[in-house]
């Protein structure tokens, strides 16, 4: 009989000092952003072994709790539960200017100030920066929220056009779908990359979106015909990425003339090809840095940086970490 546990491999997970996850509920609660916090940390997952996350629902205020689609909540207790937390997450909130009870915000702080790290999707960033934690912090939320976002909160270093933001102790995410990415942001810095390849796995999703990546584009599915004719253009870039081709040449493998082909190519993925390459450069020394144990300038001569020095200065600019920092945070244990 093939099962989940015999399709994924077994995972010998480090034990964390504080596994508990806690969602809060509330009413008016935003069923899928929940759904995302039950998914990713409440699901049963045998191939994880014994030190995966336990998982509970607190409410924030007196039931019936009601969710949106007409579901009524039951949740395993209330703010209490947030004692000894590792992980509090707010999926959402009942909107950008429903007011905040402080009895919540009264409870944040002490959690968060014995040691649980807080985290935010979509409209639960209004209730973090309530808090006054992100103050002179970097944050995000969905985009549409960015303007009251900000007058509301301005020592809080809003940017609305990335899909999540980790701030160590602090985690914020933006629209609804974003809260996935970042939950697996968070497996991987818990218990590395092949415990959050296993859980995009069975979520089937990629494994990694960079936070950094937008939170959408001017058009982000390309006319059929258009996918057909870039598709190539792509490749290309990614199997060459020491020497690629000059666009003058990805424009003919496409078909165009340079001009049609830079329009089409930047409606099609939001960037333009220059900057395709150096995110491609930068995911494979990602993925090489989390794989292999090949020394760093093994790893940029491999993703296409001319030189150590130039990957750890792209590396340093996009994610704030340098390769070896990144390689300890998120990379395999080799004996």
């Amino acid at each position: 009989m093939t099962t989940i546990a015999n399709i994924l491999p077994n995972l010998t997970l480090p034990p964390l000092p504080r596994p508990r996850v806690v969602a809060l509920a509330y009413d008016g609660l935003c069923t899928f952003e929940f759904g995302i916090a039950a998914e990713i940390f409440g699901l049963a997952r045998p191939e994880m072994g014994p030190n995966w996350y336990s998982f509970a629902t607190a409410a924030i205020e007196p039931g019936p709790l009601r969710a949106q689609g007409g579901l009524t909540v039951q949740t395993d207790g209330g703010l209490d539960l947030l004692e000894g937390a590792g992980l509090i997450l707010l999926p959402g909130w009942r909107g950008a200017e429903a007011p905040i009870p402080p009895a919540l915000l009264e409870a944040l702080r002490p959690a968060h100030a014995a040691g649980a790290r807080l985290a935010s999707i979509c409209s639960g960033a209004f209730v973090l920066a309530a808090t006054g934690l992100l103050d002179g912090r970097a944050a995000t939320t969905h985009w549409r929220y960015a303007e009251i976002f900000r007058a509301r909160f301005p020592r809080v270093r809003l940017d609305p056009e990335v899909l999540y933001i980790d701030e160590g102790d602090i985690l914020t995410s933006a629209g609804s779908a974003a809260g996935m990415d970042l939950g697996l942001h968070i497996i991987r810095r818990d218990f590395g990359p092949e415990a959050a390849n296993s859980v995009a796995r069975r979520l089937v999703m990629p494994a990694h979106r960079a936070g950094g990546q937008a939170q959408f584009l001017p058009r982000p599915v390309p006319r059929a015909h258009e996918g057909d004719r870039l598709a190539p253009a792509l490749e290309a870039l990614r199997q060459n990425l020491a020497a690629p081709p000059s666009t003058r040449a990805l424009a003919a493998r496409a078909g165009l003339s340079e001009r049609t082909f830079l329009r089409r190519f930047h409606d099609a993925t939001g960037t333009t090809p220059a900057r395709f390459l150096a995110e491609a450069r930068l995911t494979r020394a990602t993925e090489l840095l989390e794989s292999t144990p090949a020394p760093i300038e093994a790893v940029a001569e491999a993703a296409g940086f001319a030189s150590a020095a130039l990957l750890r200065h792209h590396f340093h600019a996009r994610y704030g970490l340098s390769p070896s920092a990144w390689r300890r945070r998120f990379g395999r244990p080799t004996p």
